[in-house]
């Protein structure tokens, strides 16, 4: 990998990829540190290449082929798995029978695991004082109870008795007691692992795209800190896939009428109506009227066949337009039946067994016993600035993040911002004031991307900040940049999970000037201090680059 050349103008950039921290499990908001939320739009994984090996290897071998070769799979059929340290990736599987699953897909699920399971960053991480006073060699301290007040007088107020003196009882008002009472019996219970999810991940088949079909996912804790999720082929499928035709089949048959295309040169585009009219009809039997919601799809399409095929109808005409927009939205209302209620606490017909996912949560635990407190350390000491990189080789380097851009994956120093934990940067209020600076320069760098540029230098009071985007082909020779069409400012917001920007618009559009090649997209970000030069700091910028990314330091990425 060649990276980053001196800027030479405004040339197409792009936005780094950051991963940021959460300190506990109840404060939902971005920080760095070693259980990262991919608030940046980027996966990471845990590196340590044998162990992964090894985890994939287990994945294939016996956890997915034991699963799906049970008889207590329910007519599902596992067909990722992966397993996570906080929100690093530690192995992940696709069996040959699934579709790839897009990046952005993957960041989804990691986001919903860990919002199903959020990390407690300080319980699991003890303080050193806390770890010499459970070994024994710390200071011992006893607590010896205070002694009864024998004068009412004495027993003090209420104040007095919240500062750490005697407890009293206090009297509550009944309204108030039954309004705490009232909301304790609203608080959301914690989710329970044998019940799945209803996730809707983009498939791609010979059949064509289905940007929105229906998994179950399985959200299994081993550990805190360490989840095993599973995502299923559900049995009912294929009535997604015939939805998704039909919706298709109309839309395209509107855009025609809309078009001015009439009689036989509307009907027997493509798809062809006359086709699509017996293969609905067999569809909707199938469905059976007991539902309300397919009665009214049949009642719709009942009038449709009047109009369009009958021999006093109109036709194929404009007129047959608005019971085009009918007819999807029933079809659409077909689909929020089948597929996005909730499932029920008895509905055991149609997912894998309670037995069969306690029996997976054991395999796993097995495997991963002896691995169990280094997984969560690493989680937090991923990648670390002086054991990654040597500080003579990079003086003044104070942060990076790198990302590969083709496959959604990045690579960042831990930065931890809470005061329990300690980095290069010290405890949290150093660390905290970089991760607020970083994050500022995310939002500018996210502003010019829009506007076309591919590289951002500014200094910040002591901080000298770049950015950089670049393309390569596959043999890692940096391609020449070209200019890229300026997003509007209601634009969806840059990144994966809104709308998968860099694989649907900006490697898509770059590609066309490279016909027949494999086209990669990084993006790296770093922070100097201000006081080394900008010449020294775009040589490190460019030797970054190329170690980052090097198939022997990093495998498996």
């Amino acid at each position: 990998m060649q990276g980053p050349q001196e800027p030479q103008g405004p040339y197409l950039k792009s936005f780094v990829p950051l991963s940021l921290q959460t300190g506990s499990g109840t404060d939902k908001g971005p920080c760095y540190g070693t259980s990262k939320c991919k608030i940046e739009d980027a996966v990471e994984r845990l590196i340590h290449p044998t162990l992964c090996e090894q985890c994939i290897e287990f994945l294939e071998r016996r956890l997915v082929q034991q699963l799906n070769g049970s008889v207590e799979r329910a007519g599902e059929e596992v067909l990722h798995a992966f397993i996570l340290v906080h929100t690093k990736l530690l192995a992940f599987y696709s069996s040959r029978n699934a579709s790839t699953l897009s990046t952005s897909d993957l960041l989804a699920l990691i986001i919903m695991a860990q919002n199903m399971y959020p990390s407690n960053m300080e319980l699991e991480d003890p303080s050193p004082e806390e770890g010499e006073s459970t070994s024994g060699s710390g200071h011992e301290s006893f607590y010896t109870p205070e002694p009864s007040p024998t004068d009412p007088d004495s027993s003090g107020s209420a104040d007095e008795a919240r500062k750490g003196g005697t407890p009293v009882f206090e009297f509550v008002d009944p309204d108030i007691q039954m309004a705490e009472d009232s909301l304790q019996t609203l608080e959301v219970p914690p989710p329970d692992p044998s019940t799945p999810r209803r996730v809707f991940l983009e498939v791609s088949l010979k059949e064509g795209l289905y940007p929105m079909m229906p998994h179950s996912m399985y959200c299994l804790p081993l550990w805190p800190g360490i989840t095993l999720v599973l995502i299923t082929k559900i049995p009912t499928g294929a009535l997604a896939m015939s939805v998704y035709k039909y919706l298709e089949a109309f839309a395209k048959l509107e855009k025609r009428l809309m078009e001015g295309q009439e009689g036989s040169a509307a009907s027997r585009g493509q798809p062809n109506m006359h086709e699509v009219r017996n293969k609905l009809d067999k569809f909707i039997k199938l469905l059976g009227p007991r539902e309300i919601q397919t009665v009214q799809l049949q009642n719709v399409w009942t009038e449709f066949k009047n109009r369009a095929f009958s021999r006093g109808g109109p036709g194929f005409n404009k007129d047959l337009i608005p019971w085009c927009k009918n007819m999807k939205t029933q079809l659409c209302g077909i689909y929020k039946q089948c597929f996005l209620t909730d499932f029920g606490p008895g509905d055991n017909s149609q997912h894998l067994s309670t037995s069969l996912q306690e029996r997976a949560q054991a395999m796993v635990q097995e495997k991963l016993m002896d691995w169990k407190d280094f997984l969560l350390v690493k989680s937090r000491r991923n990648i670390t600035m002086v054991s990654y990189l040597l500080p003579r080789d990079f003086p003044g380097l104070i942060h990076f993040i790198c990302v590969d851009r083709s496959t959604g994956q990045m690579i960042a120093p831990s930065l931890s911002v809470t005061e329990r934990t300690t980095s290069e940067l010290g405890k949290g209020p150093v660390a905290q004031f970089i991760k607020n600076k970083v994050w500022k320069l995310v939002s500018t760098t996210r502003h010019y991307l829009q506007k076309g540029y591919s590289t951002v230098t500014l200094r910040d009071g002591d901080f000298f900040f770049c950015y950089f985007l670049w393309f390569e082909n596959e043999s890692g020779f940096k391609l020449e940049a070209g200019d890229i069409p300026v997003l509007p400012d209601d634009f969806a917001p840059i990144g994966m999970l809104a709308w998968d920007y860099y694989r649907r618009k900006l490697l898509r559009y770059y590609s066309k000037s490279h016909q027949g090649e494999v086209v990669k997209c990084y993006e790296l970000l770093t922070v100097h201090l201000g006081v080394i030069p900008a010449e020294i700091i775009l040589q490190h910028c460019r030797q970054l680059a190329s170690r980052l990314w090097e198939p022997t330091r990093n495998p498996l990425l």
